[in-house]
């Protein structure tokens, strides 16, 4: 759920920014619902020799935008004013003030201006191009980060398109590599930009032009030719990442060993995230005696008999029979680390089912 003060300062900046980009039209309306009035008060005599007041003065500039003035004015300048305030008067208040109330209070429907004027308030956000599975993943973890996200997607029926807009993520419908749906992004002041789209060239496109516009942002890839990863790592100083090069150590691993929940690459070390309850060989020794020996590095502890989670327990921390390591290590040294502690085959929990998208 979203953070009231969030939401409150959201909407500020969101008012600030409409505020900046009718900045004319609000002079225009404070110059001619504020200055014209104190104009007639000043040199319109009522027949009793005493001005107008300023009440009735706002009352016939207020009236003149629909060709009913109030006063009967014989000053020429007031004259050449009864003339001119209705034409400018209208131009604010359809231009200005409709358009203005229209886009603070009609942000639901998420239209190409809204989102624009969404995207000028933030600073240092992530622009994410797809809204597929995978981009809709990357919003959720960066919104759960505490990160400002706007999403571009070509497609009104893609997946997760609903589903952002449900939950209030600013989200633009264009093709990304139109030239102005990056501007609207303000990719300008963007930290990051996300490639995520299912069209490796698109993704290559899009990259580019953020580096053009920005050439201080951070640019992440998702490629699906494994090929062009480390190129485009080299070449344009940008993270490419290909899901299948990604999932296929979690995938190759989970067949082999049901231990094994998580599994990643570090350079040519392949690191693996496994669960160990202690009964032979670990009972009696230190966290840090673990790392030591094996190379486990100890992420998170739970003692026999309870259920609460100890994440990174200190090196002195003894192991006693029960508890149940969550450890960290290279392949090897976790292969070195298993045939030590004797266990059986069967996992420690339950059977899991790993799925790759």
């Amino acid at each position: 759920m979203e953070n009231p003060r969030h939401r409150l300062a959201m909407n500020l900046r969101y008012l600030g920014a409409l505020l900046r980009r009718f900045r004319t039209t609000v002079l225009m309306a404070v110059l001619l619902f504020g200055c014209m009035p104190l104009l007639y008060h000043w040199r319109h005599v009522m027949p009793d020799g005493h001005p107008v007041s300023l009440g009735k003065a706002l009352r016939h500039v207020y009236f003149l935008l629909y060709g009913q003035p109030s006063l009967d004015v014989d000053d020429s300048f007031l004259m050449f004013l009864d003339m001119v305030i209705p034409p400018v008067g209208i131009a604010v208040l359809v231009d200005g003030v409709v358009r203005f109330a229209y886009l603070f209070f009609a942000r639901h429907r998420q239209d190409k201006e809204w989102f624009e004027v969404i995207a000028e308030t933030m600073k240092g956000h992530v622009v994410v191009c797809g809204a597929g599975r995978v981009g809709y993943r990357v919003v959720t973890q960066l919104r759960a980060l505490g990160k400002d996200v706007v999403v571009v997607e070509k497609r009104e029926e893609a997946a997760f398109v609903s589903v952002l807009r449900d939950e209030q993520v600013p989200l633009l419908i264009d093709d990304i590599r139109s030239p102005q749906c990056l501007p609207r992004t303000n990719v300008k002041k963007a930290a990051a930009i996300v490639c995520s789209t299912d069209d490796d060239l698109a993704n290559l496109n899009i990259a580019l032009d953020a580096r053009k516009m920005n050439p201080d942002i951070r640019v992440v890839i998702r490629l699906f030719d494994d090929d062009l990863v480390a190129k485009v790592r080299d070449t344009f100083k940008a993270e490419a990442l290909s899901s299948s090069s990604l999932a296929a150590p979690a995938m190759a691993l989970a067949a082999l060993d049901p231990r094994i929940v998580h599994s990643f690459r570090i350079g040519v070390h392949l690191m693996v995230v496994s669960v160990f309850e202690a009964r032979e060989g670990l009972p009696g020794m230190t966290v840090s005696e673990v790392r030591d020996r094996f190379g486990g590095l100890t992420l998170s502890m739970r003692k026999a008999g309870s259920r609460e989670e100890w994440l990174h327990p200190a090196g002195n921390t003894r192991i006693e029979v029960g508890d149940a390591l969550t450890l960290q290590a290279e392949y090897k040294d976790y292969r070195n680390l298993r045939a030590y502690t004797m266990e059986a085959e069967a996992p420690v929990f339950s059977p899991r089912l790993d799925v790759a998208s």
